[in-house]
């Protein structure tokens, strides 16, 4: 089954924290909701670009989608 990347884009000097902070939410979301096969990481783009990424499976994503609210999404490739 294909894995989405659900982005959500921080930019500014302060983008990198915010990023990091939203990921460890990411984190607490993928325990408490039982998501097996999902992490999330922060990913850098330039110093005032960084993302927040939560990668899931693709039957997963409507519903997470409403939930989360991300900016974005892409077909995640390892």
């Amino acid at each position: 089954m294909q894995r989405i990347r659900l982005i959500w884009d921080f930019r500014g000097p302060n983008a990198k924290p915010i990023a990091e902070h939203h990921c460890q939410h990411l984190n607490e979301f993928i325990t408490s909701e039982g998501l097996q096969r999902s992490f999330s990481f922060v990913e850098t783009v330039s110093d005032m670009h960084h993302m927040a990424i939560l990668v899931v499976e693709e039957d997963r994503v409507e519903k997470l989608r409403e939930k989360l609210k991300p900016h974005r999404g892409q077909l995640y490739t390892e």
